[in-house]
């Protein structure tokens, strides 16, 4: 009697967790492959959720169905994982079953963090992670009333955009001194944020929220300096907490995330893990951290599904995010540190920016407001670690794809 092919089990329909699956089949193996998601939609795309554009948004698969059949991908929906059996390795279902799993992927993403104050389960108080908070964020866009926005991070400030479009009252509350300050540094952030002011959008900065007040429903938003905001929705954007249960009660190593090697090797052997959930050295950070954006986990899922098939694969691509704000995109390939030289066009405003991060010589960063054209120039710079001149990224006459050639024909 043969034996029964191998059997790798993806647990999360997340980007990477789609990603990785496909990577197993376009790496070669041949075994079993099941995707187990707890939603019943089919695995859809995330960004668009803080954006709704009509009163009830459809998810937007990552992949048709058609493709999950063609692959031989068995998708189980609307179940979640409870258990993984080490011993065993079985990963045991909510419902009872119980799958017999080679290797399983834990592509669990991240929570949207929840408040731990008085009111916090008032009605109208929200958060962005599914397609069901985001047809309730759609709802209170139609609806009067003010906005308060407690994060001003990326989600918050698509969300204050989205809602100023719609022509709603918007206060951001910040508990840091500058929105974005430390993911785009405070040249940058500061622009982005004149952006929104003048659209209408009040900041309090260096503020937290305390209580949330009203009847039944979301009516004030008190500060830690005793101001209080009127409030009809409340939106939560105050970080996130990975989701690494299932791999802490397997005996895998974590700490902000499930840590993995370059290829997504946890330290229990059948167990692997990416996307941002997973934790792994960056050469672009020079640490081990979790990087959670939609483009990144998707490379890192697949990467990862390519070294499960044996294929040892390693997601070596400079990071990438954008970001909606209002009519113009945002967006950065590489990750700046602290100490990095900052280098900003001068023809920069709070419409449209472009801006450098140098360190020992070579570009490591860039971001940029509608600037699509200057950053894709500027992503082989990085990766290629190609020695620069600060004053020719400065100079808005100097072609970057030049530096390119110039660094390649150097080398």
């Amino acid at each position: 009697m043969a034996p029964a092919p191998p059997h790798h089990v993806v647990v999360g329909g997340s980007a990477a967790g789609v990603a990785a699956a496909f990577g197993l089949r376009e790496h070669g193996f041949t075994g079993r492959v099941t995707l187990v998601d707890a939603g019943t939609d089919l695995p859809y795309e995330r960004p668009p959720l803080s954006k709704p554009s009509g009163g009830h948004p459809a998810p937007r698969p990552i992949m048709p169905s058609s493709a999950y059949r063609e692959q031989g991908i068995e998708l189980r929906l609307g179940v979640a994982v409870r258990d993984l059996d080490t011993g065993t390795r079985t990963v045991t279902l909510d419902d009872g079953d119980r799958i017999a799993a080679d290797a399983v992927l834990l592509a669990t993403g991240v929570s949207p963090r929840r408040l731990d104050i008085p009111g916090r389960g008032l009605d109208n108080v929200l958060v962005l992670r599914d397609i069901d908070d985001a047809r309730a964020w759609a709802a209170r866009l139609a609806a009067a009333g003010p906005v308060v926005l407690l994060g001003g991070g990326f989600i918050g400030l698509e969300a204050a955009a989205v809602a100023r479009r719609r022509g709603l009252p918007v206060t951001v509350v910040e508990a840091t001194a500058l929105p974005l300050g430390a993911a785009l540094g405070p040249e940058l952030a500061r622009l982005v944020v004149q952006q929104h002011v003048a659209h209408g959008v009040r900041f309090h900065t260096g503020r937290h929220a305390t209580a949330l007040h009203g009847a039944g429903a979301v009516e004030q938003v008190e500060l830690d300096d005793g101001t209080r905001l009127p409030a009809a929705t409340v939106l939560v954007g105050c970080g996130v907490v990975p989701n690494d249960a299932l791999a802490r009660r397997a005996g895998a190593d974590t700490g902000d995330g499930i840590r993995v090697d370059g290829h997504g090797r946890t330290s229990v052997p059948w167990v692997w893990a990416a996307g941002d959930v997973a934790a792994y050295f960056s050469p672009y950070t020079g640490r081990v951290q979790r990087i959670e954006h939609w483009d990144v986990a998707s490379r890192h899922g697949r990467a990862v599904g390519a070294s499960m098939a044996g294929v040892h694969t390693v997601s070596a691509e400079a990071p990438y995010f954008w970001s909606d704000q209002y009519d113009r995109r945002l967006q950065m390939f590489g990750r700046a540190r602290p100490g990095d030289r900052m280098v900003l066009r001068p023809d920069a405003g709070p419409e449209h920016f472009l801006g450098f991060w140098v360190r020992d010589g070579c570009l490591v960063a860039a971001a940029g407001l509608d600037a699509a054209r200057q950053l894709r120039a500027a992503k082989p710079l990085i990766e290629r670690r190609i020695p620069v001149d600060p004053a020719a990224l400065a100079d808005p006459s100097v072609d970057l794809r030049s530096l390119v050639r110039a660094g390649t024909a150097a080398a």
